[in-house]
């Protein structure tokens, strides 16, 4: 009988793993539920975890990190630093009444085995990993022994380097050292499709490698330093900021491009994890440099996945084995805690129905049994539409009070990818971009004609595939709108009073809970008033 394995992650993006049997029983985060992006362990997740676990799990596990807010301040457990387990860190401790071990190894190693465990590389079959977030930016090998050799650091705080960026243009961040927000790199992300790419000028060669070449940028930096640079509080919408910041994007991913074809010869399977590894970007252009046989990026790659890569270190450690069988969807389970009432009305539950309702331009909160790991909604808490419209990509933003320049993802029938882009792979976890074929979607069509694409089979997600299925009869394209049901700033919703109280505020056209479809009453007067409003606008969405 295997060992089980129950583990924490301090610090943000906080979560509890349970590992029983070789098996990811679940993944549970703390900013789930509505609580606040990138929040800590809490007791009420200790509580959701508990009711979860049958019996005192064998060995407890805690993510290295640090007491503090930045890698370098004093060690918690084994630390943020290390990649072999000379850092590693056993100990006995009382649990609940029972007398067991305690493991511990590094925040380095906990990305490192969290990609290893759930990648589709077979035990034994050596491959590479790129460890890119905040603050590391480092190659490894991992061998047939599952011994980590590190190849190299690349360079320091690649993550905390590209968000830096974002704050020197934009008028609204404050000209402080150690300040930062997390949410900046997704919004670079999406500007630097903006770029013209030309070669960069003078000014902005200088003020790219300026900023790679700083040392602990967030402790040692403010963006007043940058005053001098036209870029400077220029706007992230200007001009001159989309231009640098693809130019940016395109030098930092260059720096590991160059040192990868120089240092790692072996065409191995390469494993992408850590914060950086969310840059969609980034991973399409991995996958297709030809330097690697084969490319995993798991769903959970930043700091989510913290917990499950030390669980599976311990399972290494103790058994010899760092494989584990998981599915994306090892997140909590929906909280039914209020009827769905007025002024939203029960329909008949049919995938037929539904497409119908998504057709006519409506939009759907869908929720579907456990939600997702990591940060990508994947089909559980979704909100849906149709991507035939030009408008759906400005009222979805609107809805999620994002920037109008934020694309919208699409999801697709997998047998769909090949004939609406170019991507003829299974692309499950919306982590690569690629570009759309067709002119009739819109609404999933970003500016440079590109999509982060996600695609389904029936095995995958049943009821979405349905759903989709039902979609293309109803209008050709077995594709929708997929955009995260969550109020701003805080993870997925979980239960029915907060998914009433969005829908009900946001106007949201239905709402689907498991088999049960509910319209608002009043849905033909909203969407006609929000035609009136926007018919004579237009919002450019294909490059």
């Amino acid at each position: 009988m295997s060992i089980s394995l129950l583990s924490f992650k301090p610090g943000h993006d906080g979560s509890i793993a349970y590992i029983a049997d070789k098996r990811l029983v679940f993944s549970y985060e703390a900013e789930k539920d509505s609580f606040p992006r990138y929040y800590p362990t809490t007791p009420d997740l200790l509580v959701q975890a508990g009711a979860l676990v049958d019996a005192t799990p064998d060995v407890i596990c805690i993510s290295g990190w640090i007491k503090g807010f930045h890698s370098v301040e004093t060690p918690l457990s084994a630390g943020y630093y290390g990649f072999d387990h000379s850092h590693t860190q056993i100990s006995k401790t009382r649990f609940f009444g029972k007398e067991l071990e305690v493991f511990s190894s590094t925040h380095e190693r906990s990305h490192i085995m969290c990609g290893y465990g759930l990648s589709p590389f077979e035990q034994g079959e050596p491959c590479y990993v790129l460890v890119w977030e905040g603050n590391i930016g480092d190659f490894y090998e991992v061998d047939e022994a599952v011994t980590v050799h590190h190849l190299g650091r690349v360079l320091e705080d690649p993550g905390n380097k590209y968000s830096f960026l974002f704050s020197i243009g934009d008028p609204k961040f404050p000209p402080l050292k150690a300040h930062h927000r997390f949410e900046d790199a997704g919004k670079l992300m999406a500007l630097a499709a903006f770029s013209d790419r030309k070669p960069a000028t003078d000014e902005e060669r200088e003020l790219i490698e300026s900023i790679l070449a700083k040392k602990s940028i967030l402790l040692s930096t403010s963006k007043h330093e940058f005053r001098d640079y036209q870029v400077y509080n220029a706007g992230v919408e200007s001009d001159i900021f989309k231009n640098v910041a693809g130019k940016f994007s395109d030098a930092l991913f260059d720096r590991f491009y160059r040192f990868a074809k120089d240092h790692l010869p072996k065409r191995l399977p390469l494993i992408i994890t850590g914060g950086c590894g969310l840059n969609c970007e980034w991973n399409s252009k991995w996958r297709d440099c030809g330097l690697f046989r084969d490319v995993f990026v798991p769903p959970c790659t930043n700091d989510t996945g913290s917990a499950i890569g030390t669980a599976v270190d311990a399972q290494l450690y103790y058994e010899h084995n760092a494989k584990i069988s998981w599915t994306v969807y090892s997140g909590q389970e929906f909280e039914d805690d209020m009827p769905v009432g007025a002024p939203y009305v029960k329909q008949e539950f049919s995938y037929s129905a539904i497409a119908d309702f998504l057709s006519s331009n409506r939009v759907l909160a869908w929720v579907q049994g456990r939600c997702e790991m990591g940060p990508r909604a994947l089909g559980n808490r979704s909100i849906l539409a149709s991507p035939l419209d030009p408008q759906m990509h400005k009222r979805l933003n609107q809805i999620k009070e994002r920037e109008a320049y934020r694309p919208i993802a699409p999801v697709c029938l997998e047998s769909e990818a090949a004939r609406i882009s170019t991507s003829g792979l299974p692309s499950p976890h919306m982590l690569y971009f690629y570009s759309i074929t067709t002119s009739a979607l819109p609404a999933i069509t970003h500016c440079d004609g590109s999509a982060r694409l996600q695609t389904v089979t029936e095995d995958d997600n049943g009821r979405l595939f349905g759903l989709l299925q039902a979609f293309k009869q109803k209008t050709g394209f077995g594709v929708l709108c997929n955009t995260s049901l969550n109020f701003k700033g805080r993870g997925f919703i979980n239960r029915t009073s907060d998914l009433f109280a969005y829908c009900d505020d946001k106007l949201i056209d239905g709402i689907v809970i498991g088999d049960q479809f509910y319209v608002r009453c009043d849905v033909d007067s909203i969407y006609s008033s929000e035609q009136d409003i926007t018919e004579s606008e237009s919002v450019t969405t294909v490059a």
